[in-house]
């Protein structure tokens, strides 16, 4: 039911924990399925030199979230508001329908941190 990459970054999600001196947290949920996303990232020089993250969800909530932390380094915030929940499905071989909405979180979770990071690095 999972790709390799699903399951990859479900068993060794990247980044995963706090980011004590981030630049910028938020959190996201889905109140259907109860996923929670929290995202921090550290902007040095006007790009994200860090990111991490802290889910309570399921498989594909967790390696979405291991996914785009690995896609926000190296990006400017502008940069970064281009990942989508469909780019992240694409990187993981096409999420299935039943379980897309663990890139919708990832993908909420980007454009709540765009919002907070584009007044302050504008």
């Amino acid at each position: 039911m999972f790709s390799e990459a699903v399951l990859d970054h479900f068993r060794n999600p990247r980044n995963a924990g706090e980011l004590p001196d981030a630049t910028a947290t938020v959190e996201v949920s889905n109140p259907v399925c109860g996923d929670i996303l929290k995202l921090s990232a550290r902007i040095v020089n006007g790009h994200i030199e860090e990111a991490r993250f802290l889910c309570r969800g399921c498989t594909t909530a967790i390696a979405c979230a291991s996914l785009l932390t690995e896609e926000l380094r190296g990006r400017t915030p502008a940069e970064a508001s281009a990942i989508t929940a469909e780019s992240l499905s694409r990187a993981l071989g096409e999420l299935p329908p039943a379980t897309f909405h663990g890139a919708q979180l990832a993908g909420d979770a980007v454009e709540t941190l765009w919002k907070k990071l584009g007044s302050a690095v504008r």
